[in-house]
C-alpha cells in the first residue's frame, strides 16, 4: 500500500480529532507529543508488536503513564509515536490504512492512559 507522509499524518490527525473531547484533554495537560516517523528508531529498541504475525511495531508510546506519575515534579514530554511503513506494510487497503491509524493511535493512547495489553485488547485497540 501507498500513502505519501503528508496524507498518513493528515489521518493521524482526522483520528485525533475524532477522540473524545475528554481524551483530547487528557493528551494536552498531559504534556505529550505524537510524532509519525517512517520506520521505528533508536526509541523502539528491543520493541515488538505480539499483535502482528511478525511483530511490526506501528506506534510505541514512550513516557511514564498517567497513573504511575506522583507529586508534581515536571517531567518531560511524553511522546506517541506512528510508525507510517510499518502501517502501510500491514494494510491492504486505503481504508485498511485509516483504520489501522485509528487502532494504533488509540492503543499507544491507551498506554498513556495506564491501560495494559489485555484491557486494550478487550477495548478493541489492539
Amino acid at each position: 500500500m501507498r500513502m505519501s507522509s503528508r496524507e498518513f499524518e493528515r489521518h493521524v490527525l482526522a483520528a485525533y480529532g475524532q477522540l473524545p473531547p475528554a481524551a483530547q484533554a487528557a493528551l494536552e495537560e498531559g504534556n505529550i507529543d505524537i510524532v509519525v516517523e517512517d520506520w521505528p528508531g533508536p526509541e523502539a529498541e528491543g520493541a515488538s508488536d505480539p499483535h502482528h504475525e511478525d511483530g511490526a511495531l506501528l506506534g510505541l508510546y514512550v513516557g511514564i503513564p498517567l497513573i504511575d506519575r506522583y507529586g508534581g515534579d515536571p517531567v518531560l514530554p511524553d511522546c506517541i509515536y506512528i510508525y507510517r511503513r510499518p502501517i502501510l506494510e500491514v494494510s491492504d487497503s486505503y481504508d485498511a490504512v485509516v483504520e489501522e491509524i485509528r487502532i494504533t493511535l488509540l492503543h499507544e493512547i491507551g498506554h498513556y492512559l495506564g491501560l495494559g495489553e489485555q484491557d486494550l485488547e478487550r477495548l478493541g485497540y489492539a
